[in-house]
């Protein structure tokens, strides 16, 4: 059986794409999740979302802030 998926303010993975992101809130039958760094939301189906685990969490950040320094995001 799956577990629920990750609550609001967690670091989820969406195991469809591999994107990392942060459990905004939930809204119908979808979690929506924002880049870590920010950006446009997506939905994605509750049993496609996992709780990231602690590596995915800082590949995310070390690649937000990595393009961040290259000026590809604010």
């Amino acid at each position: 059986m799956r577990s629920a998926a990750p609550p609001a303010g967690s670091c989820a993975v969406d195991i469809r794409t591999g994107r990392v992101g942060v459990v905004m809130g939930y809204e119908g039958p979808y979690v929506q999740l924002r880049p870590l760094g920010g950006g446009r939301e997506w939905d994605c189906p509750p049993e496609v979302v996992r709780e990231a685990t602690t590596a995915e969490r800082i590949g995310a950040a070390t690649a937000y802030v990595n393009a961040r320094s290259r000026g590809e995001v604010l």
